[in-house]
């Protein structure tokens, strides 16, 4: 993981809502500077490094994609969905606050993630095309498809392909999302954006079957939150589906597909399957 882009989008958030007083802006940077790993911002920006870009090209979509995230987070843990307590080892949005101003933080966070696009230097026919893409991955066709699909499988023993369609809606449409936003940015070629749509995609799906290992063999000092919360919430994993060790056999396979897809986006620097390898290896 490159520390420095890693502290570029953390200074960049820091600034985002400093004023005093005002509960709304506490609760919305209160969630967005509660940790989390900023694998999203960090994908756009080391993507674009590593096929020759400039990084810096990448931030203000990269902390959008950030944004939406994390309001997808507060609004996920609310009672009326998840009803969790804690995220990130921190009291989640709606507990620290209330529900209300945790709704319209998220709601804040979603509508403010697009001003972040159109404030940025870039020409604007790319901001336009970064609009419709985060729209998309987003929206009724993207992450909150997902989330729709998820809760209506809450309860459901689900096969291995619906459970898949749920993460790659409701996981990896954010995280796709971040790698075709970097060829669009750099203005790559059709063939090679479809390259970066189809590893964000695995990308999104690894992230998610990691996810689920964790929850059985992580803690709460590691992962932020209680361990067994999915299985708690009688939700299908991929660890419920397959097991434990199939489900690390599973994660293999995609990596090492993901491998050679990265590989023909040739000629490129190895920082981007660092940082996919630090998906799969990490602990929380």
């Amino acid at each position: 993981m490159n520390k420095q882009f890693l502290q570029n989008i953390e200074d960049v958030i820091a600034g985002l809502y400093k004023a005093k007083d005002n509960r709304l802006l506490e609760s919305m940077q209160y969630s967005l500077s509660a940790g989390g790993k900023r694998i999203r911002p960090l994908f756009v920006l080391t993507a674009i490094d590593s096929l020759g870009g400039n990084a810096e090209d990448g931030l203000h979509f990269g902390v959008a994609l950030e944004m939406i995230h994390t309001y997808s987070l507060i609004h996920d843990d609310l009672p009326a969905m998840d009803d969790d307590d804690y995220r990130r080892g921190k009291l989640t949005n709606h507990k620290q606050f209330d529900e209300a101003t945790a709704i319209l933080a998220g709601d804040a966070l979603l509508t403010d993630s697009f001003r972040m696009i159109t404030d940025s230097q870039l020409d604007k026919d790319i901001k336009l095309s970064l609009i419709s893409l985060l729209s998309e991955a987003a929206g009724s066709k993207g992450m909150v498809y997902g989330q729709m699909l998820d809760m209506s499988g809450e309860h459901q023993s689900l096969e291995l392909d619906q459970m898949e369609e749920v993460h790659s809606y409701k996981t990896g449409e954010l995280i796709r999302a971040a790698f075709v936003a970097s060829g669009i940015i750099m203005k790559l070629t059709e063939e090679k954006i479809q390259l970066l749509d189809q590893i964000g995609r695995n990308v999104g799906l690894m992230f998610q079957i990691q996810d689920d290992i964790l929850d059985v063999e992580g803690s709460f000092e590691e992962i932020g939150k209680p361990v067994g919360s999915d299985i708690a919430n009688d939700k299908s994993t991929y660890v419920s589906l397959l097991g434990l060790e199939q489900s690390k056999v599973l994660l293999k396979e995609k990596y090492n597909h993901t491998e050679k897809l990265v590989q023909a986006l040739s000629p490129i620097n190895d920082g981007l399957l660092q940082l996919i390898r630090f998906i799969i290896e990490r602990n929380k």
